[in-house]
């Protein structure tokens, strides 16, 4: 069942469309009637699976390999959506990279890295597909950052810092577009049951020498329902920043965590 007649029509593209949580919000918008164009960075098969999901679901979709992280194929991008789908309506700045290591073992390599997907990467695919918005005078910009954009953890400290940075990024966005009719806003889940999060363990493990069944329990103890969040639970989250009923929202953070967080 379609939630909002408003995304028939609309184009959207998500970031690291091809796989875990970018999977399901693509889905997501799909099943509310959007036409959806997945970025990818390595995955071709993902994505084309992806498309062919969204496909059978009665709307147009494409796939687009490019790093977020390069303004020049951002802009790319901007042109082939447009080309082949329509005008870009909906951002969804999903994709991002994270890492698992001591803070003294965190390197300024390692730290760029991070930084360069997670907090660049939104803010240059934003200033690509911005401008189209603000001329058609609609548009929506969800950017996926994290409870780490909230409070801190071990062994995290470069992703917590990148996530904080697209929170900061986003609320200031926010104030500027207000009376625009584009909307920037964030969802920030706990932890997701992705392949992401399966690599993340796979790092501490590496890092402290604890068994991974150790890992994930505590993972999952450390939220309400002792479960991890599923992708169509973000997606469903996303979603709601969508419909012209939800233009009031304006830099407003969803947290999605099953209640955990204190702040």
């Amino acid at each position: 069942m379609k939630r909002d007649a408003a995304l028939e029509g609309r184009v959207a593209l998500v970031t690291g469309g091809s796989r875990g949580i970018g999977r399901g919000i693509a889905l997501g918008l799909a099943e509310d009637g959007a036409d959806v164009a997945i970025n990818y960075r390595r995955d071709e098969d993902a994505a084309l699976e992806t498309v062919a999901e969204i496909e059978s679901r009665g709307r147009r979709a494409g796939a687009y390999r490019a790093s977020v992280d390069d303004f020049e194929a951002d802009r790319a991008m901007v042109e082939a959506v447009a080309r082949d789908l329509g005008p870009v309506d909906i951002l969804i700045n999903n994709a991002g990279v994270s890492a698992s290591a001591k803070f003294m073992d965190t390197t300024v390599e390692e730290w760029e890295r991070i930084h360069r997907i997670n907090a660049t990467g939104p803010l240059l695919m934003t200033q690509a597909f911005l401008p189209g918005m603000l001329e058609q005078g609609w548009g929506r910009i969800v950017n996926v950052a994290s409870i780490a954009s909230f409070v801190g953890d071990k062994y995290i400290s470069a992703y917590a810092a990148s996530k904080h940075a697209l929170m900061g990024m986003t609320r200031s966005l926010a104030a500027e577009l207000v009376g625009t009719g584009v909307t920037a806003n964030t969802v920030c889940p706990g932890y997701v049951d992705t392949p992401m999060t399966d690599a993340n363990i796979e790092r501490i493990a590496a890092v402290t020498g604890r068994e991974r069944s150790d890992i994930r329990r505590r993972l999952q103890s450390g939220q309400p329902g002792g479960r991890l969040i599923t992708p169509e639970e973000v997606a469903h989250a996303v979603l709601t920043f969508l419909p012209q009923a939800a233009a009031g929202l304006q830099g407003s953070s969803l947290v999605l965590d099953g209640g955990g967080l204190r702040r």
